[in-house]
């Protein structure tokens, strides 16, 4: 069996299905566009990410970057910021899946995003 690369990959599938399941936990599954939204882009997230935990490509992790700053901004773009719930899960998951894909970026030496004497010990 293949070692695990980076850790971060599962934490962000599941929250990709957190991302699915949310709009009926929180109780905003009336509202299709926001919950259509959380569930889209849960499906790319827990894809990428599983895709990431098979064969790690740099590119998966930017494309989870791409979607960490889409849901963070979505509820003023999507005009769903007055939903406390949706805004606050969009804005949390958001950031969380964007610190993981940044960390993977800038922390594994195969992606070449710093030089060996600016990485971490």
């Amino acid at each position: 069996m293949k070692q695990l690369k980076h850790w971060q990959d599962p934490v962000s599938v599941l929250l990709g299905v957190w991302l699915i399941v949310s709009p009926w936990l929180l109780g905003f599954q009336n509202e299709s566009t926001v919950m259509s939204n959380f569930v889209v882009v849960g499906i790319a997230l827990a894809a990428l990410a599983l895709g990431a935990v098979f064969l790690p490509q740099a590119w998966e992790e930017w494309t989870e970057v791409a979607l960490g700053v889409w849901l963070a901004v979505s509820p003023w773009v999507l005009n769903f910021a007055a939903l406390e719930a949706a805004r606050s899960n969009a804005i949390l998951v958001g950031a969380a899946v964007l610190v993981l894909a940044l960390w993977v970026l800038f922390s594994d030496k195969d992606y070449g995003l710093l030089r060996d004497n600016e990485r971490p010990a």
